[in-house]
């Protein structure tokens, strides 16, 4: 959750890059177009979105900007606006559960005690997801054997060289893995949809990211079409899920 506002500072962003381009087309329009691609992008690297920005410009016959750029002030602004949160918890005023879907230390810590080899991937950029982990406490959840790197995924500069799909790849041939021996949990369409493709087991979490409590009606309504096998809206039915599982303890 130390990202939670990221689509709202996103599409405020991305909205007025379209404004300046097409001023005579309806803000609400533009809104409707921003929030589309950023919802159906939601689980991709960023440059992704910002590459769809790219080409929305060029349709209004406006010069846009290299993707990379719109990527680059995007971060910006997420920064600045997260930057309260990461300070907060680096200085213990706030703890790291205070940023954590609720139960996911739980979740972790009984997927490692029932012997599950855990990876995590994300859109977000690498050196910003390895900080993150580090310091909400969670690294240690995803750490490699001796020598190797710890199994913590996040997109490169080099787009097109990561994705989910290579990293579910990866994971079933390096494992010999077949079918339901994966499992992922995500809110994500990308790791939900990649997963039923490889055959695995898609756990698909629709938590608020504001806080509180219960689905989030838009994340649980994507991801049921998406086809997750499970649906939760946080992590504090762990017992369950691993009934549905078939894992001990």
């Amino acid at each position: 959750m130390l990202r939670a506002g990221w689509q709202e500072i996103m599409e405020a962003y991305f909205l007025e890059v379209l404004a300046a381009a097409a001023p005579g087309t309806p803000a609400a329009e533009h809104g409707r177009t921003c929030r589309e691609f950023i919802e159906r992008l939601t689980g991709r690297q960023t440059i992704y979105q910002a590459l769809e920005l790219e080409d929305r410009v060029r349709a209004t016959s406006a010069t846009p900007l290299p993707a990379a750029q719109y990527k680059a002030e995007y971060l910006r602004r997420l920064q600045q606006h997260i930057e309260h949160r990461l300070r907060d918890v680096r200085a213990g005023i706030q703890i790291p559960e205070d940023h954590l879907v609720s139960g996911s230390i739980n979740l972790l810590a009984r997927l490692k005690a029932a012997g599950v080899t855990c990876w995590l991937a994300s859109g977000t950029d690498h050196a910003r997801v390895v900080e993150e982990a580090e310091l909400l406490g969670l690294t240690g959840f995803f750490a490699g054997a001796q020598d190797e790197p710890d199994r913590i995924y996040g997109a490169l500069e080099d787009y097109q060289n990561f994705s989910k799909a290579m990293i579910i790849e990866k994971i079933m041939a390096d494992f010999g893995l077949s079918g339901p021996e994966l499992v992922a949990f995500g809110d994500g369409y990308v790791e939900i949809e990649e997963t039923r493709r490889a055959g695995g087991i898609a756990v698909g979490i629709a938590s608020r990211e504001s806080g509180g409590v219960g689905f989030d009606p838009w994340k649980k309504q994507r991801l049921q079409q998406v086809g997750a096998h499970v649906l939760v809206a946080d992590w504090s039915e762990v017992s369950q899920l691993f009934s549905l599982l078939h894992l001990t303890p």
